[in-house]
């Protein structure tokens, strides 16, 4: 047991970049995850890391054992899923990633619902823009709004979405209406930041072109473009989830609809894995029954 605590707190100070991220995240004093690296160490016969107050770097000797102690803690896992796959109890530690604005929205929420129902099972929710990497930051899930490409995860679709570009009706009265995406040149487009580097997707002549667009706003925060749109400064390319309701209510207008791309739709993406935790098995289930439910998108 003593080994196997060592190597999942090695495992832990690797992945969140110090001892003292590590203590948080356990609920320990930092001295606790020194004394337990020492122990693995000493037990080993090799210095695994090179540590210093802010920050700890991998020696060779730890970047093999790292690679290897990963594989060894996710076989356990998966194997104790396995075993337990047949519980009704919900138990350990789910981590889940999401993008800021729609995790807030519509993940959050329902993240504390499947909490109360599973109270021995703790969960840590990550909201950020950037693409996660599931297997080294240790996230049993992360939700994304896209096609997927990387056939090492295993994805569930859990909704459909579509983008729309919006304008306020102030804007659109003082700039204009785009009717092709050609015209995009001539107004202010709000991007967001290098995510969006490859242009906005629009169908065209049957085909999917991504459109470089410009303007001299951009940030890497959805919501703050969503608020630029609002307020009349520029075009904004967004999900429907978000602006649905401003275009409900006139706050906002679609343009362009007629090169509307296809859906990008949310998925559920995980590690590959034999057999899938519990834990993310039932949260999984539980957002896609929260988002099939008649109406909830409106």
């Amino acid at each position: 047991m003593d080994a196997l605590k060592q190597l999942q707190t090695f495992i832990a100070v690797v992945n969140l970049g110090s001892l003292s991220a590590a203590a948080r995240d356990e609920g320990v004093v930092p001295a606790v995850i020194g004394r337990r690296i020492d122990a693995l160490e000493e037990r080993l016969g090799a210095r695994l890391l090179v540590r210093t107050t802010r920050r700890v770097t991998l020696t060779q000797e730890g970047s093999a054992f790292f690679e290897d102690g990963q594989r060894i803690v996710a076989e356990l896992e998966e194997a104790e899923a396995a075993v337990a796959s047949g519980s009704v109890r919900v138990r350990g530690h789910l981590r889940v990633s999401a993008p800021a604005g729609f995790g807030r929205r519509h993940v959050a929420p329902h993240i504390a619902t499947f909490q109360r129902e599973h109270p021995d099972l703790k969960v840590t929710l990550d909201l950020s823009d950037r693409l996660v990497d599931l297997a080294g930051e240790r996230v049993d899930c992360a939700i994304r709004i896209s096609e997927l490409a990387d056939s090492n995860l295993v994805a569930v679709r859990l909704a459909e979405n579509r983008r729309v570009v919006v304008a306020s009706p102030g804007y659109l009265a003082e700039r204009g209406i785009p009717k092709t995406p050609d015209d995009l040149e001539r107004f202010d487009c709000l991007s967001l930041g290098a995510s969006q580097s490859r242009g906005w997707t629009f169908r065209v002549d049957g085909k999917l072109v991504n459109w470089r667009v410009q303007g001299v706003l951009e940030c890497n925060d959805g919501a703050v473009l969503h608020e630029w749109a609002l307020r009349g400064y520029g075009l904004a390319w967004r999900s429907l989830w978000e602006v649905r309701s401003d275009v409900g209510e006139g706050r906002l207008v679609t343009v362009l609809d007629a090169y509307s791309a296809p859906d990008y739709p949310v998925y559920a993406v995980m590690p590959q894995r034999k057999h899938l935790p519990q834990r993310v098995r039932r949260f999984v289930d539980h957002l896609k029954a929260a988002y099939a439910a008649v109406g909830y998108w409106d």
